[in-house]
């Protein structure tokens, strides 16, 4: 849980209290007080959800990056000859691709 979602849930409650005791004494100004520091909290805590899950989806593809390069090397590895191949083909390819005669 980020800074930002826990400050946004603590406005909130904040927000709460005072609109509750501008309500018990008939403090109008406290009580809109209340209400708009409610919705700021409200607001700094979905701004704290979408950093989360920004960094959660961040972070699974760092990890299928991470997988995907293990990959790679383990098949270079294995298999030299087959990825000398691969790669003089592509080589080729491009060669031909970028000689118009």
């Amino acid at each position: 849980m980020s800074d930002d979602r826990i400050a946004g849930t603590a406005k909130n409650i904040g927000g709460k209290a005072q609109e509750g005791y501008g309500r018990l004494t008939g403090d109008t100004e406290s009580e809109v007080r209340g209400k708009l520091k409610q919705a700021e909290g409200a607001a700094q805590d979905l701004y704290g959800q979408a950093k989360d899950a920004l960094s959660d989806a961040g972070e699974v593809v760092r990890k299928s990056a991470g997988e995907a390069g293990d990959a790679v090397f383990d098949f270079v590895h294995d298999r030299p000859l087959t990825t000398a191949c691969i790669a003089l083909g592509i080589g080729f390819l491009l060669g031909r691709m970028s000689h118009h005669d």
